[in-house]
């Protein structure tokens, strides 16, 4: 691959990834969230239930920012905790998916409808490009990701 398309695509990975940022932000903040604590309410969504200790593990937070996470997500009934039935002082947080829902997809749904007809508009092989794109890309980053916190161990 020339130099010149290499850096034009690395360019247009980092303008996507801040306009990520940033579309995401002005979602959050309609949904009376700040940035952060909607990609972690998506990390709920995606794993599902999970252990305060696991949310912590998953998102690097220390255990006392993940209780003020959880708080503030339980104060709008985003969440529920439970105490586990073998173990009571750990603490299982289960997302309420329904009130989750609720409150972004509305805010979604002209960005997921537009997305939605923009890929339509590739063929199937080219969709195969970019769905290869985005798998070996997420590959690549969940171990980058993986060597920086080891290294911080």
């Amino acid at each position: 691959m020339e130099d010149d398309l290499l850096k034009k695509i690395r360019k247009l990975s980092q303008h996507y990834a801040y306009i990520s940022l940033q579309m995401h932000e002005a979602v959050a903040r309609r949904a009376g969230l700040s940035g952060t604590d909607h990609k972690y309410l998506g990390f709920l969504m995606e794993k599902g239930q999970m252990t305060a200790g696991e949310l912590s593990t998953l998102t690097g937070l220390t255990t006392g920012a993940v209780t003020g996470l959880i708080d503030r997500f339980e104060k709008k009934d985003l969440v529920r905790r439970r105490f586990a039935a073998e173990d009571r002082r750990k603490v299982i947080i289960e997302p309420n998916t329904e009130n989750i829902m609720l409150l972004l997809a509305p805010l979604y749904e002209e960005f997921r409808s537009r997305s939605e007809n923009l890929i339509a508009s590739f063929s199937d092989e080219e969709s195969t490009i970019i769905e290869t794109y985005f798998e070996k890309a997420i590959e690549i980053m969940t171990e980058a990701t993986d060597q920086l916190n080891n290294k911080q161990s």
